[in-house]
């Protein structure tokens, strides 16, 4: 009976499974290869509950953070410390593992559609559509649905609702947090801007460092702190709050990118 088992949107785990692999392996070189990704914090992984938690990361493109996230979660839940080195966690995937996407994007051709089975929430955007500014209601059926997610596993959410940086979190993000109480681990991810194109499926350019930090759980009053409050601790976590924004001295600027030019050599000897 085990092969007919369904996760609790009704799609089969063994084609699940069989997804995961064939997109994880033809996914791995574009962070493991001719691209490399830096990872921060995934022993944070291991030691959170099978459900209830919930994943608030910035946004770079459509698809390549949430492939990212799906490889290194795997590999530090098959014990790997900080590296999807040997793709063998792939073999028997965390298959009660979502993340929230926009119902359009996900019917926009043959691979959104099979990541869409691999574990999409699709919700329908209500702000914008088609290109379009617009407004209209939460549909309650989206929100059920991210609310069934969490209560059978992980869920991760970019709460900007955009690939663009800076803009303000959602407050439906805030709601989904104050209904659910779920633990929620903060990500800031960087150049997958630079290694992809905008839907994450096209590499743009090789030799690029890509980071991942996965940062400890947020601390949340859920009964007596404010949205606004809960809004600004994820905008700080992420760091996409307006305070990142400073402006700085050009001597400054020098000396960051000093910084980071040497930090990245030390990343890339670590990783080799």
């Amino acid at each position: 009976m085990g092969f007919y088992k369904q996760d609790v949107f009704g799609n089969a785990l063994f084609l699940k499974r069989f997804l995961i692999r064939v997109l994880g392996a033809i996914s791995h070189r574009r962070f493991r290869g001719f691209n490399k990704l830096h990872i921060e914090g995934s022993e944070i992984i291991r030691d959170l509950p099978q459900a209830n938690v919930l994943f608030v990361s910035n946004h770079q493109t459509y698809f390549a953070d949430v492939v990212a996230m799906f490889h290194v979660f795997n590999a530090s839940l098959k014990g790997r410390v900080d590296t999807i080195k040997d793709i063998g966690y792939l073999w028997k995937p965390k298959t009660n593992l979502y993340f929230v996407a926009a119902k359009e994007t996900m019917k926009s051709g043959l691979l959104p559609k099979l990541m869409a089975y691999v574990g999409s929430v699709s919700v329908e955007r209500t702000w914008r559509s088609k290109g379009k500014d617009i407004q209209r209601q939460v549909k309650m059926s989206d929100v059920n649905n991210i609310s069934k997610a969490l209560k059978d596993g992980w869920l991760i959410t970019f709460p900007q609702g955009t690939t663009k940086s800076f803009k303000p979190i959602r407050r439906g993000t805030v709601h989904i947090i104050k209904q659910n109480k779920p633990i929620v681990i903060p990500i800031v991810i960087d150049g997958f801007r630079r290694s992809f194109d905008k839907k994450g499926l096209l590499v743009k350019k090789r030799g690029v460092l890509q980071s991942m930090v996965i940062k400890k759980p947020l601390e949340f009053d859920f009964e007596n702190e404010s949205v606004e409050k809960i809004i600004e601790k994820i905008e700080m976590a992420i760091e996409q709050h307006p305070s990142f924004l400073k402006v700085h001295s050009e001597k400054e600027v020098e000396k960051y990118f000093r910084q980071e030019e040497e930090l990245n050599k030390q990343r890339k000897y670590k990783d080799g």
